[in-house]
């Protein structure tokens, strides 16, 4: 897991600028949705391409923040990366940054593409395909069309690589106007220092990054009205 450092000075920064951390003080389930980002076997399988060996560790805290979200009445979609298609039309990644490796395990029908076989995945969560880092960037995804359908206003991110798809996703949510949390403990990057970077960018313009369990400790039920008390107390921010 990873050593989380969150900038104290940067905390009292925002706090002068705008009175409190963190943002969202309560997550109203029926608005809110856990997106789960790149859980797929060509990130956590050992000796694959792009192996994030974190993302193996984070597993049981997504997997908790799902069955927290569905019990409260809120919705959970994972989201697979899939390159197919894309040589042409995303030419800058396939000429300039080539891994033709990771590329062909992130093909549809690939081993690499699939979610990895401990994450809890239910028949009443939903499945999206993303073709770009940021699944809402115009284009990559359904997952906005879905979002709004469902009322959704409020994500709760988690997944692999923090500092890219996860970072990109947020950012680009945030600038759609959905309140944005990222889960500190529940993304995944190479190092320590990548991930650190991510969630201290985060924080400062674009959303919370909480623990795990604080982010269950604000989810309001939409079935009972009632802030969940099953949390640890710690910094919400």
């Amino acid at each position: 897991m990873h050593e989380i450092s969150i900038s104290q000075q940067l905390v009292d920064a925002i706090v002068s600028r705008l009175g409190r951390l963190p943002r969202h003080v309560t997550l109203d389930a029926s608005k809110t949705a856990l997106v789960v980002i790149d859980m797929q076997n060509v990130f956590m399988l050992p000796g694959m391409p792009v192996e994030v060996p974190a993302a193996r560790e984070i597993v049981p805290n997504i997997n908790r923040l799902a069955a927290a979200m569905r019990e409260a009445g809120g919705k959970v979609i994972w989201v697979k990366m899939t390159l197919e298609g894309q040589s042409n039309v995303w030419s800058v990644l396939f000429d300039c940054d080539p891994n033709p490796a990771a590329f062909e395990q992130m093909m549809p029908g690939s081993h690499g593409f699939e979610l990895h076989a401990d994450l809890d995945v239910r028949p009443e969560d939903i499945i999206l395909e993303k073709n770009r880092f940021s699944a809402f960037i115009q284009g990559a995804s359904d997952i906005d069309r879905v979002l709004r359908a469902a009322g959704i206003d409020t994500i709760v991110v988690t997944g692999t690589l923090t500092n890219i798809c996860c970072e990109s996703s947020a950012r680009d949510a945030m600038m759609l106007n959905y309140k944005v949390v990222l889960v500190s403990d529940a993304n995944a990057a190479i190092t320590d220092a990548e991930h650190n970077a991510a969630l201290n960018t985060v924080l400062f313009a674009f959303g919370d990054v909480p623990t795990t369990d604080d982010v269950i400790g604000r989810l309001t039920s939409s079935k009972s009205g009632r802030v969940r008390a099953d949390a640890t107390s710690g910094a919400l921010i």
